[in-house]
């Protein structure tokens, strides 16, 4: 039998790290939110895995010099990326499905179009254009389900996730053009820890229920390790290798696999309940990302889409 030269099964295998381990994250941060407090939660596993990644750093002897600019900047990014973008996201999972939610973080590339176009003035491409109404379509028919068991909260939720996306997507802006550490390792541990800190600032002052780890049950547990481990420092490692190795346009078709994960995984794990209709609305807001990815749907070449963190 033919062996898998080396650097074709990493490829392999980070593939798999992009497409199924985040699409496996709105999974494990819906079953972690049952016991801990949402904020308290991303603290948690932000602060985790911003550690372990220095540590990591400092037995690879990688400069961990920062200056007061680059300071500043990774806490602003923390904060659009971690504090609110994630910090958010899992307060809302708590009343939206997981599949939902992450068909909702699907929108990103629909929301930097949006941006670019408001804050820069820059002409949206005929695909771009396309791709917004499709993604505007897609989410339209997402929500407006006569099977949907809307209530108060799940509609709070499902904007709240929706402001999310809106941080995420002006972070990948603000990144593109901040003065960040040169090592992507290194800024992705800055950007943890200052964004882990602030939520565990903004947990406190919410006054959320604060519980150890001793107190979770074994599931809940298993989830946090799997988030900190192979959500935050395996998959991000991967996809950034992705980026050097091979295009980004196939690195970015983890932005379509994703969501699928996450609606097979809430439906089989969760019982979460996929409609007919859930399926076409989430043909249509993927087929809308994949014209605003698509080359002609161009986004200036300095601003860099900065996929949503799953870290």
């Amino acid at each position: 039998m033919k062996q898998i030269p080396r650097y074709k099964l990493l490829i392999i295998l980070s593939f798999f790290a992009i497409y199924v381990i985040w699409g496996s994250t709105y999974l494990l941060n819906k079953i972690a939110v049952s016991e801990i407090a949402p904020l308290l939660l991303a603290a948690y596993r932000f602060i985790s895995a911003g550690l372990l990644v220095i540590i990591i750093a400092l037995i690879l002897k990688l400069n961990l010099k920062i200056s007061k600019k680059q300071m500043l900047n990774s806490a602003i990014a923390g904060f659009l990326f971690l504090t609110y973008g994630n910090g958010i996201f899992v307060w809302a999972l708590k009343y939206v499905d997981s599949g939902f939610a992450a068909l909702e973080a699907a929108t990103q590339p629909l929301f930097v179009i949006l941006l670019m176009r408001i804050l820069y003035g820059v002409k949206m491409a005929v695909k771009s254009i396309l791709g917004v109404f499709l993604g505007i379509l897609g989410m339209f028919l997402l929500v407006h389900q006569d099977g949907l068991d809307l209530n108060s909260h799940s509609i709070i939720g499902m904007l709240m996730i929706l402001s999310a996306v809106l941080s995420w997507s002006y972070g990948s802006i603000f990144v593109s053009k901040a003065d960040l550490p040169s090592n992507f390792f290194v800024s992705t541990a800055y950007q943890m820890i200052f964004g882990g800190l602030m939520l565990f600032i903004l947990s406190f002052g919410l006054n959320e229920t604060w519980t150890t780890p001793e107190f979770w049950s074994y599931k809940v547990q298993t989830a946090m390790v799997l988030l900190v481990i192979f959500g935050s420092i395996v998959a991000f490692t991967a996809f950034n290798y992705l980026l050097k190795v091979v295009s980004t346009e196939k690195v970015s078709t983890s932005a379509y696999v994703n969501p699928v994960i996450a609606l097979i995984l809430g439906w089989y794990f969760l019982n979460e309940t996929i409609t007919l209709q859930s399926i076409v609305a989430a043909i249509v807001l993927l087929l809308g990302v994949y014209f605003i990815n698509s080359r002609k749907a161009t986004i200036p070449k300095k601003i860099k889409l900065v996929k949503r963190p799953k870290y």
